[in-house]
């Protein structure tokens, strides 16, 4: 079983002890630390939306938040089974002090867990997730501090409920409406379309949202949100073997795949060859610049150079943040992007909002295949071809990683480094980023070139310095 605490929530799986998994107990208490979080930013806010995943343990789960939410006094918009970017619309939309995410995501079926917004729709910062893990923290310990109490409503002031499963429409309509979602153009060449929405609540999202761009042909793979998801619901080519047997078949011009919370987007050929997770970020972002809306991009560090190529034809700049969502939106907004985003197909498009929405993905994607004229696998290979190699090194718990990554650097100090998330050593075109886990001793090893055998090449070469420096140590 598993329990982990983080600065922008708390994710584990059902079942077991308290503080081992994530138990009804575990909920309840920081649930509750988020809620006071909440009231002493914005005291005279008393709305919170939630809304959450298929997930077989989100009913449970959902009942738990929302009661105590109430017994804090506040006040609950329920959306039921919807997406993450749709509860971080409602959340602005509904003018509410934050929202709850009831979603683990990519995670396997027995996860879940608590993403906390604040009231911009967006992840909390790091330095709020402190704030409300030290309220948690501090849950029955009579010596904690007065700004740290939880204090529950008299019965005369319990939170009222609402529930409200309209959002989901708002959401597609706010897409339908952005300039560069052509409709007409979608529609026009009558796309066939296979969906896999691993049994969660994309099974209900992404068809509404192609039968209001005007596709008409949908095929739907596990699109029954029941929770009972089909396969391992990370969207990585080796989980995908259902809709890349039915895009072989030859009868679809694209295949859909989201995972349980819709923000994440990986898409299929026509020839049943994944286009790739990287090239999500990087055709949307070239379909946005190429319609005359230049700007910078961002995407993390760990994600491919192909972003920063694409950027740099069309005159704009390519920056680079911490991994994480909140980290990128952050950057974002220092450096006015008009499209960003992660390497695991999450997309962000501040004219929508400031959060990974897998919905606005696909239907900028649907327009710059549209309008392009060209198949799926074809406009792949319109981008430069990269490839990322993953690795990782687990360490004894008596290791420093932190030293160990800082003589790395060192060793590589002729090289342009970066030291915003770990280590960042460039080679050209090629790089290499090592980051330390925060829950275990691994070190984390993404490479990337462009041919596979030499992204694997520099990640062993890494491996074996770091064995090098480790040695030296002992």
């Amino acid at each position: 079983m598993a329990l982990i605490k983080s600065i922008s929530g708390i994710r584990g799986t059902i079942g077991g002890l308290s503080g081992d998994g994530l138990t009804p107990v575990d909920i309840i208490k920081f649930t509750a630390a988020f809620g006071q979080w909440l009231r002493q930013r914005q005291p005279n806010q008393a709305t919170v939306v939630i809304g959450r995943d298929g997930r077989l343990s989100g009913d449970m789960v959902s009942r738990l938040v929302v009661g105590t939410l109430q017994g804090l006094g506040l006040d609950i918009l329920d959306l039921g089974l919807s997406t993450t970017p749709t509860v971080e619309l409602a959340v602005v939309g509904e003018q509410a002090a934050g929202g709850i995410i009831l979603t683990a995501s990519h995670n396997p079926i027995q996860w879940n867990a608590l993403k906390l917004l604040n009231e911009n729709g967006e992840f909390i910062s790091a330095q709020d997730g402190e704030k409300v893990l030290a309220i948690a923290e501090a849950m029955g310990d009579p010596t904690a501090s007065a700004n740290l109490a939880v204090s529950f409503a008299d019965v005369r002031k319990l939170g009222k409920y609402r529930f409200d499963d309209t959002w989901l429409q708002k959401h597609i309509d706010q897409i339908l409406a952005l300039p560069l979602v052509d409709k007409d153009a979608i529609a026009s060449r009558n796309f066939r379309v296979v969906v896999d929405a691993i049994n969660s609540t994309g099974g209900l999202a992404v068809p509404m949202l192609l039968n209001a761009l005007g596709v008409e042909q949908i095929t739907k793979l596990h699109c029954d949100p029941t929770g009972n998801f089909a396969h391992n619901p990370e969207p990585l080519p080796e989980n995908l073997r259902d809709i890349i047997k039915e895009m072989e078949k030859g009868q679809a011009d694209l295949g859909i795949v989201v995972d349980p919370d819709v923000d994440r987007l990986a898409l299929i050929c026509e020839d049943g060859s994944p286009f790739g997770e990287e090239y999500t970020l990087v055709a949307v972002a070239d379909y946005v610049l190429k319609s005359g809306n230049i700007g910078n991009t961002v995407s993390n560090l760990s994600s491919t150079v192909a972003l920063r190529d694409v950027t740099q034809k069309y005159g704009a700049q390519h920056f680079a943040s911490a991994v994480g969502e909140v980290n990128v939106v952050e950057m974002m907004r220092e450096k006015d992007a008009v499209i960003g985003g992660e390497g695991n197909g999450g997309i962000i498009y501040p004219d929508l909002h400031y959060g990974r929405d897998a919905l606005v993905g696909i239907a900028l994607f649907l327009s710059h295949l549209a309008k392009s004229g060209k198949s799926a696998s074809i406009l792949r290979r319109t981008y430069p071809n990269y490839y990322i190699s993953k690795n990782k090194i687990e360490l004894t718990p008596n290791i420093d990683v932190d030293a160990v990554l800082s003589r790395i650097q060192s060793k590589y100090s002729r090289n342009p480094t970066s030291t915003v998330d770990g280590v960042k050593i460039e080679f050209d075109k090629e790089w290499v980023h090592l980051r330390k886990s925060n829950t275990e001793p691994i070190i984390r090893i993404y490479s990337e070139s462009n041919t596979l055998a030499t992204a694997d090449y520099l990640a062993e070469k890494i491996i074996s310095d770091i064995k090098e420096v480790i040695a030296e140590k002992r």
